[in-house]
Formats: structure tokens, sequence, C-alpha cells
């Protein structure tokens, strides 16, 4: 399973790495420790928690919002709901949700799943999965 350092879970909150490290030092989202000391953060837990800080308002400080239609979402997958032909995927991108239905065939290449860190592209009507 993925980790996430605090600075890269920051940036796929869409909040400042001090505040990802108030939220850790609060017991918000559980860390562990790397070999080298860095606190690192599952990717599950961190999949968890944007959920929960989506649902609940958001973060403490203001952030940018996106405001092209046309833009990549840098987040966190949430959930994969496998089909026998279809899938769907959602993405927690700092405040965003993002769901995308693809093929399952596209989703197992991919090789997504919760925790993993992948960017939804929005044009129009359509979002499209980059793994990261």
């Amino acid at each position: 399973m993925q980790s996430y350092t605090i600075g890269q879970a920051a940036r796929l909150l869409g909040v400042s790495p001090d505040t990802a490290r108030r939220w850790a030092d609060a017991g918000r989202v559980a860390t562990h420790r790397d070999e080298g000391g860095r606190r690192l953060i599952d990717g599950r837990d961190l999949a968890a928690f944007s959920v929960e800080l989506a649902q609940s308002g958001g973060a403490e400080e203001d952030t940018a919002p996106y405001t092209s239609a046309r833009n990549a979402f840098p987040g966190i997958v949430t959930a994969v709901k496998l089909g026998d032909v279809a899938a769907q995927v959602e993405i927690q991108a700092g405040p965003h949700r993002l769901v995308s239905l693809l093929t399952r065939e596209a989703v197992e290449e991919l090789g997504l799943e919760v925790g993993m860190e992948a960017t939804a592209r929005v044009k129009s009507t359509n979002v499209h999965i980059d793994r990261a």
C-alpha cells in the first residue's frame, strides 16, 4: 500500500503542510515513521480522512478553487467499484469529489485502488483518470 509524506498529503488535501502536520499532531489522521524518521500516512487512511474532511465542510484554511472546466485535479482514490464490464472510480481532490465511469479493463490496467494517488482530468462532462 502506498504511503504519503505530510507534504504530499497536504498537496492532495489542498492545504498547507503546516495544516496537515497540525492534523497529524492532533490525531485526526494516523501517521507512522519510515526508516529515515519521516512521518507517513497510509493511503487508505488518507483516503478516508479526505472524504471525512470534505463532508465536514473542508479545511480550516482557504484554498484556491479549481476554476477551469479543463483542469487537472490531483487527488487520492477514495473508492473503486468494479462491475463485469464497467467501473466507477472516485477521487477526492481537496474539497472536490470527482467520479469517473470507465471500463473495468482500464481500471485494472492502471492498477487503481483506494489510497492511490491519481489525477482526474475534467473536460466538459468527461472525467479522465491518470495514474500518478
